[in-house]
């Protein structure tokens, strides 16, 4: 998975930075690590570290609100699909075809974006969608409303449905891409020469070592997290389909 090989990528930096600071405490002449000199250089990592954490918080935060807008949109939906459903069942059996087409849909969708085969890549597959979506609208515009209960019915469906196409294109658009490599790579950079900094003037011993890893590997799985939620629907975080199912299960009925 992408987010773990970041992850990864990510904890080689920075703990590499860590060691790289003790490397070059013990090759650089003893009036490079004055005390004046420390405070310069503590200084100036205070300065990254805070800036470093405005930043990489203000990500998190809004990764974590993007996972949750694409998470109430996929709730949204199936709510409206349900609600299509039913409103097809009260105009009546010239409806049956277009909710066997809804609910042949809506069971693609979900082995499509849910596939039961780990394997399987996860797509919202637009393309095959759209078609289908236009033509249950093409079949509920066809009905011939035989009275005024039926005219609003099929109103109604009109209004649901485009309602439907129009949160899938909204979830669509806010899908992935959030977060842009070259901005990754500056969080990492900082990173790094925050960690540079800590090695520079630890000691050299095990418990040192140790708990630079442990902060390495905190500061991975941080990155973890972000790349994980810009991407709802594949990795190890991804948004429940218990929705879809209930959705599925109630089709028909």
């Amino acid at each position: 998975m992408i987010s773990i090989k970041i992850a990864l990528i990510v904890f080689a930096c920075v703990f590499g930075g860590a060691l790289l600071g003790m490397i070059l405490r013990a090759v650089s002449p003893e009036h490079h690590l004055s005390q004046d000199s420390k405070d310069v250089i503590k200084l100036g990592t205070g300065l990254i570290a805070t800036i470093t954490a405005l930043v990489l918080g203000l990500v998190i935060s809004t990764a974590k609100g993007s996972f949750d807008s694409q998470d109430v949109a996929v709730k949204q939906t199936c709510a409206k699909v349900l609600m299509l459903d039913r409103v097809l069942a009260q105009y009546g059996p010239d409806t049956k075809e277009t909710r066997d087409l809804l609910r042949r849909l809506v069971a693609y969708k979900l082995d499509q974006i849910w596939p039961e085969d780990p394997s399987q890549t996860a797509s919202l597959g637009e393309h095959e969608a759209v078609p289908a979506g236009e033509g249950i609208q093409a079949q509920i515009r066809q009905l011939a409303p035989q009275n005024d209960s039926q005219r609003w019915l099929q109103s109604r469906a009109l209004q649901i449905s485009g309602d439907i196409m129009e949160t899938r294109w909204l979830l669509l658009a806010g899908t992935g891409g959030s977060i842009q490599v070259p901005f990754l790579m500056v969080i990492v950079f900082w990173l790094t020469i925050i960690f540079v900094s800590f090695g520079l003037f630890a000691p050299r011993n095990a418990m040192v070592v140790a708990v630079l890893f442990v902060c390495a590997l905190s500061v991975s799985t941080a990155i973890f997290l972000l790349v994980e939620m810009d991407q709802p629907f594949q990795g190890l975080m991804k948004i429940s389909n218990a929705p879809v199912r209930f959705t599925l299960s109630h089709l028909g009925k």
